[in-house]
């Protein structure tokens, strides 16, 4: 069942340039605390959504042009929101559940941890501190990082879907790929993007396949509030 819902899911959303990767809810509340979990039995199908760098082109772009006389408060989030919603229609008569990134509890709490969603369904791997042996911080606060084998730094995690009505018995977990391997690529790779995430090097920590256009960049780069004339939209 997994692979014919991955293949669906491809054929809808890889041509806009996002991917998906399956994982068991279960593993993903085995490695976080209550409060963080999932409400879905262990087995449950589920699917993180990441956006690569063609998503730019391939669905952003003829998105807001397609909805240009509508109101548009955040073009990124509403492209993915719009395009993960229609998933729906690919699995008539099933339940999917989605949950998008940016979504808060009433406890202020983000609805899932989308870096050890990502890390479990081994998409991309989460660095973070404890994969360093000889910490050089001391008592700094330190965050860790998602780091995609193809994209470097130069993806995002956009979403979940979830499928309450499957249940995947035995659904292989895949590990993520170690691609900073070394004690001083990962202390250089938190060091950057902990102290220097503005100059975006971080993305660039390993040789990447593709990374985000300079129009895209430019886009991120610009505060939120001015990104609408970037598009060619009033605000």
């Amino acid at each position: 069942m997994e692979r014919r819902v991955a293949e669906r899911l491809g054929g809808a959303l890889g041509p806009l340039g996002l991917e998906t990767h399956a994982f068991k809810v279960g593993w993903y509340n085995a490695v976080l605390q209550p409060a963080f979990h999932l409400p879905y039995p262990d087995d449950t199908l589920a699917f993180v959504v990441l956006s690569t760098p063609s998503m730019f082109d391939k669905a952003l772009k003829p998105f807001v042009k397609k909805e240009r006389l509508k109101i548009i408060r955040d073009p990124v989030d509403q492209c993915v929101s719009y395009h993960l919603s229609r998933v729906k229609e690919k699995f008539p008569g099933q339940r999917v559940d989605v949950m998008f990134d940016y979504e808060l509890l009433p406890s202020r709490k983000p609805k899932f941890l989308a870096q050890t969603a990502a890390h479990v369904a081994g998409a991309a791997y989460y660095y973070q501190r404890k994969d360093v042996k000889h910490d050089p911080w001391g008592k700094k606060k330190i965050y860790g990082v998602c780091i995609h084998p193809k994209y470097g730094g130069w993806f995002a995690i956009r979403g979940l879907l979830l499928f309450p009505d499957i249940q995947e018995l035995f659904l292989e977990q895949p590990a993520p790929v170690d691609c900073v391997s070394t004690e001083e690529k990962r202390i250089e790779l938190l060091e950057q993007f902990n102290f220097h995430w503005q100059d975006g090097r971080y993305r660039d920590i390993i040789e990447v396949k593709e990374r985000y256009s300079e129009e895209q960049r430019a886009y991120f780069a610009t505060p939120p509030a001015e990104r609408f004339r970037l598009l060619g939209l009033t605000q």
